[in-house]
């Protein structure tokens, strides 16, 4: 803006009356005050303007190739602190497509045979319609109750919450397993009370873990893995002075939680605390043995070294408490990067003829690698894919590509379109890449695929992940079912597998809830920007510290 410049005589300005020299004054005041705000209006500009500049530069990410590179080329994000934490919760209206409405249905026929057979046990024997008990906790109600709620199934959610508020006790003098009745009891407990806000599931999960409390009374704070509820003791187990690495380093997405919901920061405390104490602990490249002592606080010298059983979920839990964490505790994502270079360095082999990407073992002992995959290892490609999201180095996502298909591959190659429990790989074959073993050829009908592919789904949109999923849950059907709900198959390369009579509670809380968010319209039902899945399938919230 420019203002005119008006100049006056000294005569000129004597002829003036007293009002026009009032009006000349007025119109200079008016101009300059003009200035001064046109000049503080500039400056103040070009202030936020440099400070938005100066906040959106980042590091950038190098892409990264799946050939062997030192871990110093793998860029480390800059800690950044995301607030996404937020009261609003998602609304969950029931199956909006065909393909949802099946899994829904398959849900409904586990949950009758199970109310019908097994009700308030653990589990259903689902081809005789018995019960089956491991910790006399209910566990398939428990574990599948946010289930049914994601589902929109008012009435099987309305049966569960009932039994639980009325029958669900913790008193009993029974040992149970820390790590198993920690993500399927307390994480389904967490994640009931956060959907619905109902105290009774807070309540029941402050007692749960006070019990489960005991679990950090060794000397070195390393949980024992079996716990007495009633007695509030724990200890060993009974064949070995061990426990698993896994098992007490995929705690603390529960732990914390119930801190968070209950004001009480001795459960976040005691799980952060393991942790940390693994942290200072000596690995090969990230990669840790798969059992600890809780006495001595010290990993087994030359135990086996596996992403599959045993192993699987530190590394899982530890991108995943950095992101729980609102991406503020640097140690969690300095070792989770550390571990998948390692994965690369060591596990990750290629197999013969075909050149597939495959994620193999170190033996106990030697140390020597096994060309061996679990089909638990099928987490990796959904964990890598949500560290790229969240701006980790592009060949993470690469990676986690490659292992998707081989993980189909597994499923595909047999004539029920399951996979089984372990698939062993040829290194140097002009024939076949893959083979099973009949002593590993079951299916436990296990989530680890489905859950990589809605990782997959929701952070890509490609839809093949839709149909590769629409696949196994035909196999599901077609040989898996039976009157009384799903069992386990004792063989995926007979096209009449024998039935092994169990219906694992993870069947309902894990797969059938990660294939009904695979088939949905919305990938956002569930926003992994504003959640994490435990291990359960148990979505629990983002905080911002």
């Amino acid at each position: 803006m420019i203002l005119p410049i008006v100049i006056i005589s000294d005569e000129r300005w004597n002829r003036l009356s007293r009002l026009q020299r009032s009006i000349v004054y007025a119109l200079v005041v008016i101009g300059a005050t003009l200035l001064i705000l046109l000049y503080l209006s500039k400056v103040s500009k070009d202030d936020v303007n440099k400070k938005s500049r100066s906040a959106l530069v980042q590091e950038p990410l190098k892409n990264v190739s799946l050939v062997i590179e030192p871990v110093a080329d793998a860029s480390v994000p800059k800690k950044t602190v995301v607030d996404i934490e937020s009261n609003e919760r998602p609304i969950f209206t029931g199956p909006k497509n065909a393909r949802q409405y099946a899994v829904v249905q398959s849900f409904k026929h586990a949950w009758r045979g199970y109310k019908e057979h097994a009700w308030g046990h653990d589990n259903l024997k689902p081809v005789t319609g018995m019960a089956a008990e491991w910790f006399s906790l209910g566990l398939t109600i428990v574990d599948s109750l946010d289930t049914a709620y994601v589902m929109g199934l008012t009435e099987e959610f309305e049966e569960g919450r009932q039994w639980v508020k009325n029958e669900l006790v913790f008193t009993k003098n029974k040992d149970v397993n820390f790590f198993e009745v920690t993500i399927r009891v307390l994480g389904g407990l967490l994640s009931c009370h956060h959907f619905t806000q109902d105290e009774m599931f807070l309540n029941k999960a402050t007692d749960l873990g006070d019990r489960l409390m005991a679990a950090f009374s060794s000397p070195s704070g390393i949980p024992y893995s079996d716990v007495n509820l009633g007695a509030r003791t724990a200890h060993a187990p009974e064949w070995s002075h061990y426990s698993t690495t896994a098992e007490v380093t995929t705690v603390q997405l529960e732990f914390r939680e119930l801190s968070r919901a209950s004001n009480n920061p001795a459960f976040e405390d005691a799980a952060a605390a393991v942790s940390e104490k693994i942290h200072h602990l000596p690995k090969k490249h990230g990669l840790v043995p798969i059992f600890i002592n809780p006495n001595s606080g010290h990993f087994l010298p030359h135990a086996t070294i596996t992403l599959g059983a045993r192993g699987d979920s530190y590394y899982e839990y530890l991108l995943k408490q950095w992101l729980q964490t609102g991406k503020t505790i640097n140690y969690l994502l300095d070792d989770y990067l550390t571990a998948i270079e390692g994965v690369r360095q060591f596990l990750a082999k290629r197999s013969s003829p075909s050149k597939l990407l495959f994620i193999g073992e170190l033996s106990a002992g030697s140390e020597a690698f096994n060309p061996k995959m679990d089909h638990l290892t099928c987490f990796l490609p959904g964990t890598l894919a949500l560290g790229h999201a969240n701006g980790l180095p592009d060949w993470h996502m690469t990676m986690a590509e490659e292992l998707m298909y081989t993980c189909y591959l597994t499923y595909a190659a047999h004539p029920t379109f399951l996979a089984p429990e372990i698939t062993h790989f040829n290194l140097a074959s002009t024939t076949e890449d893959m083979y099973t073993k009949t002593a590993d050829a079951h299916t436990l009908l296990r989530p680890e695929f489905v859950e990589s592919l809605w990782y997959m789904y929701q952070l890509t949109g490609n839809t093949t992940y839709q149909e590769w999923g629409w696949q196994i849950f035909q196999g599901f059907e077609k040989y898996a079912k039976v009157p009384f709900g799903y069992t386990s198959l004792a063989n995926v390369k007979s096209e009449k597998p024998v039935q092994r009579d169990m219906m694992e509670s993870f069947f309902l809380s894990e797969t059938l809830k990660y294939l009904y968010l695979l088939f949905s319209d919305d990938r956002y039902v569930i926003d992994l920007n504003k959640y994490v899945i435990n291990s359960e399938a148990h979505p629990l919230p983002i905080h911002k510290n």
